[in-house]
């Protein structure tokens, strides 16, 4: 896997600005940052975007097209930074194109593209994935959160995320687990709801699998009284957005979050620390796939076969879980 300008800011400790300014402007850093950067970077073998345009001093700068279907969320938002960020390090330019969630934009903004760029990065498509390639033709492309034969992805591998998760709040003695879906049309989704289904089933934990919602809060805040009269102790959302507006609607219902409902998202955004309480998540790396989509898009010429990258997915717990109430007929309490 060719490392990226974001592994050598996370291997250095600094800010993905940070490092690319290491690059680009170094007399802008402080000795000691700039060595970590450095040192970084040699350790990854990742090359700088300065040598390779000193190597070939005739190439011609490139065009990409970004297209996601939310930059309002937080977690696309991070995705489209680290990739424009990779681009501008090596002179490309990034054109990204919002699709609100409609399967009809992303044809359209695919079908004007594909005659203007180099290479074309979807991220969660609502097309389906063999739609998608048949539109960009012969216009390289790499698929994020989507894997299809015969094209470059790149994924979060929700399961083992999703095994802590389910794992912890069996642990804390919940019996009866939520799962809030977000779109139908969503690929992650769809996935996430079999991995949850296998895992509950292992854990001996009863699952309760809701209907979709609009992957926003507001998504989530109507989802709080299916929630809550499904009689589960906890429930996991299909995002951190979601996830908030379950502890936003529950609030609304009296429902204390941990004590009487505990509350995991997905994503790790960075509203999640400084909700109140503090969102127990699945940290999702979608910053890093920002850059590995550029990554891959660049040597796509240098492979015969399609690469399929798995990043991994890690719990993260916060305030907003907690052990399951016992029922008074337990703990010997009046009722």
């Amino acid at each position: 896997m060719p490392s990226t300008l974001t592994q050598v800011a996370q291997r250095a400790g600094v800010a993905l600005s940070t490092a690319s300014r290491a690059f680009s402007e170094p007399d802008r850093l402080g000795p000691e940052t700039l060595r970590k950067i450095l040192a970084a970077a040699q350790e990854l073998g990742y090359e700088s975007p300065a040598a390779r345009l000193v190597d070939t001093p005739e190439r011609d700068s490139t065009t990409i097209g970004v297209i996601v279907p939310d930059v309002a969320n937080p977690v696309f938002g991070a995705f489209v930074k680290a990739a424009q960020g990779e681009g501008w390090h090596y002179r490309q330019t990034v054109l990204l194109v919002d699709t609100d969630f409609s399967a009809d934009r992303e044809r359209e903004a695919i079908t004007h593209l594909r005659e203007r760029v180099d290479g074309l990065v979807v991220c969660s498509p609502r097309l389906d994935a063999e739609d998608v390639l048949d539109l960009c033709g012969r216009v390289p492309v790499v698929l994020v959160n989507r894997e299809a034969a015969g094209a470059d992805s790149i994924v979060a591998d929700a399961t083992d995320g999703l095994r802590q998760a389910v794992d912890y709040l069996a642990a804390l003695g919940h019996r009866r687990i939520a799962y809030v879906q977000g779109s139908a049309r969503s690929w992650s989704n769809a996935q996430r709801v079999a991995i949850v289904r296998d895992l509950t089933a292992q854990a001996g934990v009863e699952l309760q699998v809701l209907g979709s919602q609009a992957e926003t809060v507001e998504g989530g805040t109507a989802a709080a009284a299916s929630v809550v009269a499904c009689g589960a102790s906890a429930v996991i959302a299909h995002n951190d957005l979601v996830a908030l507006g379950v502890v936003a609607g529950a609030r609304a219902l009296d429902v204390r979050v941990p004590d009487d409902l505990s509350v995991v998202g997905i994503d790790d955004i960075p509203l999640a620390t400084v909700s109140a309480p503090a969102l127990t998540t699945i940290a999702v790396p979608l910053a890093q796939a920002g850059s590995l989509a550029l990554a891959t898009l660049r040597r796509a010429g240098e492979r015969t076969t399609p690469r399929a990258v798995r990043l991994p997915t890690q719990l993260v717990v916060r305030a907003s879980t907690g052990p399951a109430a016992r029922p008074a007929a337990v703990t010997g309490e009046l009722a």
